[in-house]
């Protein structure tokens, strides 16, 4: 019996230990050196947070593409404070399971970076940016389905062929 209860407190240790910790970013400048890249992948950039409820709605259609559609990169883009980190956001990405790459962008200072996004965007989540190169599209709007957003996702892809 100790073994097994040992075994069990192994497997939710190493599974903690192994969790997805996003990497935090305090300035959007960094940010926008390290996610927004000119090159030929198609990124499909998913802004959110763990206090929005139309996002975690929408956060398993995210995941499902990214292990569906090898030919986008998805990247969930929490906007939680910094202070939420470990109390929320790792113990969030723990309980849903998410494996697409997560990242904190804590950068309160929306005014300065939010037009570099989209010059519509009024800051308002969940809001999607997708862009491969110099092509992009942005949704200031949460997806119904995942039917939607990978109709959404194939209409940009296909304009560009």
């Amino acid at each position: 019996m100790k073994q097994l209860s040992l075994i069990a407190f192994l497997f939710v240790f190493l599974q903690t230990a192994f969790a997805q910790q996003p990497v935090v970013y305090e300035k959007f400048d960094d940010f926008e050196k390290a996610v927004i890249k000119n090159d030929q992948h198609t990124y499909v950039i998913n802004f959110w947070a763990t206090w929005c409820g139309p996002c975690i709605k929408e956060l398993p259609y995210f995941e499902k593409l990214h292990k569906e559609n090898k030919n986008v990169k998805v990247i969930l883009v929490s906007l939680d404070s910094r202070k939420d980190y470990e109390k929320k956001l790792i113990p969030f990405i723990q309980k849903k399971k998410l494996t697409a790459e997560v990242v904190l962008l804590s950068d309160k200072d929306y005014n300065t970076w939010l037009e570099k996004i989209d010059k519509s965007w009024s800051g308002a989540i969940p809001a999607t940016f997708i862009f491969r190169g110099n092509h992009e599209l942005f949704a200031e709007r949460d997806f119904e389905n995942y039917a939607e957003l990978t109709n959404y996702v194939d209409t940009f892809i296909n304009q560009l062929k």
